[in-house]
């Protein structure tokens, strides 16, 4: 904002408020807020027998895969002892 005095201009500054401190730490706390409401009331956490069922889908798979990899490794080694002799 300018004024005029006496032909020359004047800067007259507002005082500078500092809210976004504030706005920051009332958006981070309500933002914690939020998170414990869902946490505590919208989520279905499961229940013990289908974690425990999960798990075991999950270790299952887990060993097929890998007796899968073991065996297409010894047959990709036994062709290249094949291939490759010595």
């Amino acid at each position: 904002i300018g004024l005029q005095n006496r032909g020359s201009w004047v800067r007259v500054l507002l005082p500078v408020q500092n809210n976004n401190d504030m706005k920051l730490i009332t958006k981070f706390v309500n933002y914690c807020k939020s998170c414990y409401e869902e946490l505590a009331y919208k989520t279905t956490w499961p229940t013990t027998s289908q974690l425990t069922h999960t798990a075991v889908v999950v270790l299952s798979a887990s060993l097929i895969i890998a007796l899968v990899v073991f065996a297409m490794d010894s047959c990709f080694r036994w062709i290249m002892s094949v291939v490759y002799p010595g």
